[in-house]
């Protein structure tokens, strides 16, 4: 399968940044996207609300839904699941790409933040894809997808902020649990993690890093599209890595996906 045609996805997350560029790449197939999110109200500090990028959707070629959903929140995901289902027929993918982060020290790291990316990061992760799965049985060729690093113990990764590895980790455990749980369904669950940091809101966290250093979120919505659409059947338990994905398709040259080409890039975290 090569393409997303009439595929159905639901996509947390997905009114800004990476969400919205894996949206808008399944959008120019045809597909029809799910926007789970919570900006539906636009936010001077954050472009984007989930009517902005139902529109944007629906210029690139896609069907839109958009719904004002709190991950945290169980009943407001399993309605927003049962939404999708019947307005476009069944779910198909599921991207867990929502994510908190808080890039700081025990000292550093207020509770509310602690409890805030764990409830978003490990459990929305959770959460959402229980609240699917019964539409995914359904599915010819279903997938979950998490925008999480291939997990580590390697302390360097916890010292200098241990409640988001732990957060961010745990998105990457699911992957390890529910892989082989959901293979006899034959329900894909992958990883996807950026060689470099992607230029997102999310890199005003990062002290020094600057958005010429980094990539577009083009590169990650190309290299989710490749994982989307292999057998869900075979193509399973994997952490890919976005690069690795798309030279395994063919593509050699990466300079379009520079935010300045020709400037040095930087690592993203976990790798």
């Amino acid at each position: 399968m090569s393409s997303l045609a009439g595929k159905t996805l639901f996509i947390t997350g997905a009114s800004r940044g990476i969400g919205l560029a894996i949206a808008l790449r399944a959008a120019r197939d045809g597909a029809n996207i799910v926007i789970a999110a919570k900006s539906s109200v636009a936010n001077p500090k954050l472009p984007g609300t989930i009517h902005t990028a139902a529109a944007e959707i629906e210029a690139a070629g896609g069907k839109a839904l958009p719904l004002k959903v709190d991950i945290r929140e169980e009943d407001e995901v399993k309605r927003a699941a049962a939404e999708a289902a019947e307005r476009f027929g069944g779910i198909d993918i599921v991207v867990n790409n929502a994510s908190a982060i808080w890039l700081a020290g025990v000292e550093g790291t207020p509770m509310k933040r602690f409890d805030l990316m764990q409830q978003v990061n490990t459990r929305g992760t959770f959460v959402t894809t229980q609240a699917c799965l019964p539409y995914l049985k359904k599915s010819a060729n279903p997938h979950v997808l998490m925008l999480s690093p291939p997990p580590s113990l390697n302390p360097e990764w916890f010292a200098p902020h241990t409640a988001y590895t732990i957060a961010k980790f745990g998105m990457s455990l699911c992957v390890l649990g529910m892989s082989p749980e959901f293979a006899p369904m034959g329900i894909a669950v992958n990883a996807l993690w950026p060689r470099t940091v992607i230029a997102t809101a999310a890199i005003a966290m990062i002290d020094g890093v600057r958005a010429e250093n980094c990539r577009k979120p083009d590169i990650v919505a190309d290299a989710a599209h490749a994982v989307l659409t292999r057998d869900s059947r075979s193509f399973t338990g994997n952490f890919v890595i976005d690069e690795e994905i798309l030279r395994e398709n063919g593509v050699s040259n990466f300079d379009a996906y520079a935010v300045a080409p020709g400037q040095p890039l930087m690592p993203d975290l976990f790798l």
